[in-house]
């Protein structure tokens, strides 16, 4: 799945054109209940003259109505900008109801909308009801159908409360999205922070015996060479001994584990909104070979079900299983998607199966769903007697 056809998170403002058209096109779909007042004018129930005025009010006002909600959701305006519009969109409504009839009382509830979209909830509790009120005291003060005034008082409520309860959401999840990001800030920084302190404990004696040692060396060198080149020797030995320490030490940081990748799939299924199912915990006492397969495997795994297979749902399971040849831990990976024709069947699988190879293991793949041959599982399995309980 590429950039472009990534869809808009909640709370997230488009990144391309295309995230944009789509955004805008779910916050337009509603101007079909427009239709009252464009039917009104392609009726020809005014002048020409009204006619061309009333058309020319309907698109400022549905323009303003887009702008607004559409600029407030992506990027929250200024609070002065944002009751100037609305205040705007108020006022055209009322001109344009009192002009030209009853079609044209369903503006009110745009404006509602707009105010439910916009506004603190500790404000739009009180302006919808206005917002409503006014519908209904321009409705009664001409002649228009009650059951017309009636009919659009519970969309003007319910659509201005109901994008309240949409905006407080959308904050929601916007404070969630930085928390996480905190929490992985933090995390990278403890492990930075305990990574120098590993190194310092590794090195710091080594490299404070090697600056000891030099300057004995240069104390002795004109006067006992032999004594010398003996203090250079333990230099070196010690450089070398310091070097494996740290190339270890790297190593160790770099190589996966299974429960970090189990967190890692969590996260990278729910941002890419597809519903996860997860296990918390990974078997211990794994061998570290075996270990760090099946987690650049369940990477792997978890990358095609994100960019490939268009998937709602993901489940990984992680478990021994008894078979012909032995007890296997096996770990499955299925989803709801398109299937085999959704999923990359290159180099991806290839290098799964290549790692898993390593340490005996299987790669095997089948549709999630036989019958109707929809989604698509991979199923990575291990054997439990090549050195449970005994790390590497």
């Amino acid at each position: 799945m590429n950039e472009d056809e990534m869809p808009v998170g909640i709370g997230r403002p488009p990144t391309n054109g295309k995230q944009a058209g789509t955004k805008l096109l779910w916050i337009g779909i509603w101007l079909a209940f427009m239709s009252a007042p464009v039917k009104d004018l392609a009726d020809g129930n005014h002048t020409p003259w009204a006619t061309a005025l009333g058309t020319l009010g309907l698109l400022v006002f549905v323009g303003s109505y887009l702008v607004l909600v559409f600029r407030h959701t992506s990027k929250a305006l200024d609070p002065f900008r944002v009751r100037a519009a609305l205040a705007f969109l108020g006022t055209l409504a009322v001109l344009l109801s009192l002009t030209f009839g009853t079609p044209w009382l369903v503006l009110f509830v745009y404006v509602s909308v707009s105010v439910g979209a916009t506004l603190p909830m500790r404000t739009a509790r009180w302006l919808i009801p206005a917002v409503t009120a006014v519908l209904v005291a321009i409705g009664l003060t001409g002649d228009h159908p009650r059951e017309i005034i009636t009919a659009l008082v519970f969309p003007a409520l319910l659509g201005g409360f109901a994008m309240s309860g949409v905006r407080q959401m959308i904050r929601t999840t916007i404070q969630l999205r930085e928390a996480r990001a905190t929490v992985a800030q933090l995390a990278a920084n403890e492990e930075r922070l305990r990574l120098a302190r590993d190194l310092h404990d590794l090195l710091g004696h080594s490299l404070s015996l090697i600056t000891l040692k030099s300057e004995l060396a240069g104390r002795m060198l004109p006067e006992h060479p032999e004594q010398a080149a003996a203090q250079v020797a333990d230099i070196e030995q010690v450089s070398r001994q310091a070097l494996v320490d740290v190339r270890s030490a790297v190593t160790g940081y770099r190589r996966p584990t299974l429960p970090g990748e189990l967190a890692g799939a969590r996260t990278a299924l729910a941002a890419a909104g597809v519903t996860a199912d997860v296990p918390a915990e990974a078997p211990e006492d794994l061998p570290e070979k075996v270990e760090e397969a099946l987690a650049w495997a369940l990477r792997e795994a978890v990358t095609n079900v994100v960019r490939h297979s268009g998937a709602g749902r993901c489940t990984v399971t992680v478990a021994p299983r008894q078979t012909l040849d032995g007890r296997v831990l096996e770990l499955t990976v299925a989803d709801d998607g398109r299937g085999s024709a959704g999923t990359l069947r290159g180099n991806g699988l290839t290098g799964m199966a290549e790692r898993l190879a390593t340490v005996d293991g299987t790669l095997t793949t089948r549709a999630t769903e036989p019958r109707s041959g929809k989604g698509f599982t991979t199923v990575l399995s291990v054997p439990l007697e090549s050195g449970l309980g005994s790390r590497e």
